[in-house]
């Protein structure tokens, strides 16, 4: 596959790779030299971009915290 630099030095990258590694707008890419080769990988996503993907029932969030808390302390018990 071939892109072309644009005057503003910047490159569309082509369907095929977009969909391979389901790249959206705004997502971030990192550029490494390895070898004398340009390899590009996206960067990964922060856990809190994905909140709200999961539907979940009512609950009270303190008394999550509580639990957990509790049940952290029993291990060092």
């Amino acid at each position: 596959m071939k892109s072309k630099i644009t005057s503003k030095f910047q490159v569309t990258i082509p369907r095929e790779i977009r969909a391979l590694l389901k790249l959206r707008v705004s997502d971030s890419i990192d550029w490494r030299i390895v070898d004398s080769k340009v390899l590009v990988e996206p960067v990964q996503k922060p856990f809190l971009k994905h909140r709200g993907i999961v539907k979940v029932g009512p609950g009270d969030g303190r008394d999550d915290v509580t639990e957990a808390r509790a049940r952290r302390a029993e291990r060092y018990r």
